[in-house]
Parts: C-alpha cells; structure tokens; sequence
C-alpha cells in the first residue's frame, strides 16, 4: 500500500494526512469567530472607568 513496505505504516501516514486537513478544515471554519464581544468588554471598560472616577472623588 503506498510502496511503504508495511500495511501499519501506510495506515500511519494516511491517518496522518486525515488529520492534518481535518485540523485545516476546523481552523478555516472558525477562523473569524470571536469568543467575547467586544461590546460586553467596552461595557465592563466603562463600568470599572466609572466606579475609579467615583473612587477618586471620595478620596
């Protein structure tokens, strides 16, 4: 089978090729997708903004 001389070996090496494009394909369908909004990150940006300033003025 593939002229690699041993059935296990060329089970290895097409296994191998298997995974590699499987690997290939999962990173091109979620290439773009965001694991947090960047509006909740803007909106907790602005809370810890708020409760600094409110902070600083009682001091």
């Amino acid at each position: 089978m593939l002229g690699l001389g041993d059935f296990w070996v060329s089970l290895v090496f097409i296994l191998l090729i298997l995974s590699t494009l499987l690997c290939v394909v999962y990173g091109a369908i979620n290439w773009n997708k965001d694991g947090v909004d960047d509006e909740i990150i803007q909106q907790e940006e602005d809370r810890w903004e708020k409760d600094e300033r409110e902070i600083e003025d009682k001091l």
